[in-house]
């Protein structure tokens, strides 16, 4: 059973390559592979179940055409993604739907932390997660479609104040 639902993951991750070939994205065999082994083990580790295709295609459609993902960086991405969806879906106690963080985790990752995983994981989504178990459900009103409050803590450096001191320095 175990092994018919692996090779069902591994069918739909390179059926993605259809879709994401456009963005000069494309998994190999191995590469799909791979994602599907770090899919069970963070499974395990977060000690969740899922039932069907699971989330890694989904994650795959909302991030393929990010500015900040490339082929060189595709793959580890990926596998950040799917960590980091399954700890705050932990995180959350459930009370986001799938969709809702997917929107929310694409929406930081382009706009607040530009790509930066290690801010959308430690900053964005931690004070996120915060919210909504204190009873935030300000996103709703949306269904999960870009109403998000900026969940940013840290003052974020200014495009011309730097252009400005890197023009004094030459």
């Amino acid at each position: 059973m175990v092994l018919l639902q692996q090779k069902n993951q591994l069918a739909k991750v390179l059926e993605t390559n259809q879709m994401t070939a456009r963005y000069g994205l494309v998994l190999t065999e191995q590469d799909a592979r791979l994602l599907v082994e770090e899919r069970s083990q963070v499974l395990k580790e977060e000690r969740r179940v899922e039932f069907g295709s699971g989330i890694l295609p989904r994650l795959i459609e909302q991030f393929c055409d990010s500015d900040f993902v490339d082929q060189n960086n595709y793959v580890d991405t990926l596998i950040r993604l799917q960590e980091i969806f399954y700890l705050y879906k932990n995180e959350m106690h459930d009370e986001i739907t799938d969709e809702e963080l997917l929107h929310f985790m694409r929406e930081q990752f382009e706009e607040v932390c530009f790509g930066d995983l290690g801010y959308l994981e430690g900053t964005c989504l931690r004070i996120f997660a915060e919210a909504i178990r204190a009873g935030y459900r300000g996103y709703q009103a949306s269904e999960g479609y870009g109403e998000y409050a900026k969940f940013d803590e840290v003052k974020r450096w200014d495009r011309e104040l730097y252009l400005e001191a890197l023009a004094d320095l030459f």
